[in-house]
């Protein structure tokens, strides 16, 4: 099945949306990785639209409002095109940049996605993620409460991000699922073993974000030196300057395929995620975040790129090696509540 563009799509969940197989995720349009042009991000989401993208991220949190009003206006000149991703429950403060807290309460929920739609100027979310569980708060509470809004037309589909494989499962048992969102690449595959089986299992499509390791797989950050100062990079484990230098070298295989295949490094890591969707037995949306049409054409044609046998097997070792924890003080559930995950602090 084809959009009549340029990607094939594939279905969200047993029961979700179509939507092209490759995502553009809008966050780092508004913050994160130091500054950005607006009518760039524009023009960029206007090209992944004719280029056959139909998955579209966002988060209430990604400049604390900013990317849901940034992005309103294009997905309402396009809403019978667009599927409309966004989430709720990581809480920011405008005073406080550094603040992260976590708030499921069917309250917070309530405020939450009214100010979503608002700000979008929409009637109607069609993926509406949990942000981040909050382990105070008990799966089906949260899930029961986000089912309501799909009883009341405000979402037509539900999400989880970072969660382990228990807590899919009792959260599909009282609602349908149609994605997982998790950090997943060829530097991070902790989710394997446990969520993405359970995910099979049930149905549920899997949507990697930063399938690029953070820019980190694209090859072209040679220290972290390089990231503008407010570049929240800066303070992650993998780009400190120990692990740095460690992870640098671990590029190697990456670069050489990319060299071999005439292709770019970053075209060679996004064909690796693609490929999880066989090897597991899972839908996989990668939505590699970018704010610029180039870079969005040529993570597009990643799609279209298949690493042969002995290609994945020089790749599948990676993972294993890497230096330095994928985040950055914050606790996510996919990896922590087994010990513990934190609800509210600084990252």
């Amino acid at each position: 099945m084809t959009t009549g563009t340029e990607q094939p799509t594939v279905r969200l969940g047993t029961t979700g949306p179509d939507v092209g197989v490759q995502g553009l995720g809008c966050m780092g349009m508004s913050e994160f990785y130091g500054p950005s042009d607006p009518e760039e991000s524009r023009r960029t989401l206007d090209r992944a639209l004719e280029l056959g993208v139909t998955l579209f991220d966002t988060a209430d949190a990604y400049g604390t409002g900013h990317n849901e009003e940034l992005i309103g206006p294009f997905v309402r000149a396009h809403r019978d095109r667009v599927v409309l991703a966004t989430k709720f429950g990581l809480v920011r403060r405008a005073e406080d940049p550094q603040y992260r807290g976590i708030d499921n309460s069917p309250a917070y929920l309530r405020t939450a996605v009214e100010a979503s739609l608002r700000r979008l100027g929409v009637d109607t979310i069609d993926l509406y993620y949990a942000h981040r569980l909050d382990p105070a708060v008990p799966v089906a509470e949260t899930v029961g409460a986000m089912a309501e809004l799909v009883t009341r037309g405000k979402v037509r589909h539900l999400g989880l991000s970072e969660v382990t494989a228990a807590q899919l499962r009792t959260a599909y048992g009282v609602h349908p699922i149609a994605a997982v969102q998790s950090e997943w690449s060829i530097f991070s595959r902790d989710v394997e073993p446990d969520v993405v089986a359970t995910a099979a299992e049930l149905g549920v499509a899997m949507v990697p974000y930063s399938p690029l390791g953070r820019g980190f797989l694209t090859g072209r950050i040679a220290s972290a030196g390089e990231l503008a100062p407010d570049d929240f990079r800066r303070r992650m484990p993998r780009f400190a300057d120990g692990n740095f230098a460690h992870n640098v070298d671990l590029l190697a295989p990456v670069r050489r395929i990319a060299a071999e295949r005439d292709v770019t490094p970053a075209q060679v890591a996004l064909a690796w995620v693609h490929q999880r969707a066989p090897v597991h037995g899972v839908a996989v949306v990668p939505i590699p975040g970018t704010r610029n049409r180039g870079r969005l054409e040529e993570n597009l044609a990643a799609a279209d790129l298949t690493l042969t046998d002995a290609e994945l097997a020089e790749l599948e070792p990676v993972a294993g090696r890497v230096a330095g924890h994928r985040n950055a003080g914050l606790a996510f559930s996919a990896v922590a509540n087994q010990g513990g995950a934190s609800t509210a602090g600084k990252a």
